[in-house]
């Protein structure tokens, strides 16, 4: 199984909940999950998300 990642960073502004909704946003619409979330010394919070890639194989008919 092969994995997208993106990492976001949320200023230490944004409140716990604000950055909540954000990625419930992103989870809903995009498809992603939460992989990793640190806390930086200055407040930022850095988050990964991963989603599965999905491949297509693309179909021959011989007729």
């Amino acid at each position: 199984m092969e994995w997208e990642f993106d990492t976001v960073v949320y200023p230490s502004d944004f409140s716990r909940n604000a950055v909540r909704r954000l990625l419930v946003e992103r989870a809903e619409t995009g498809g992603w999950e939460l992989s990793r979330l640190r806390i930086r010394p200055d407040g930022s919070r850095a988050v990964v998300l991963k989603r599965k890639i999905i491949r297509q194989r693309s179909t021959f008919f011989l007729l």
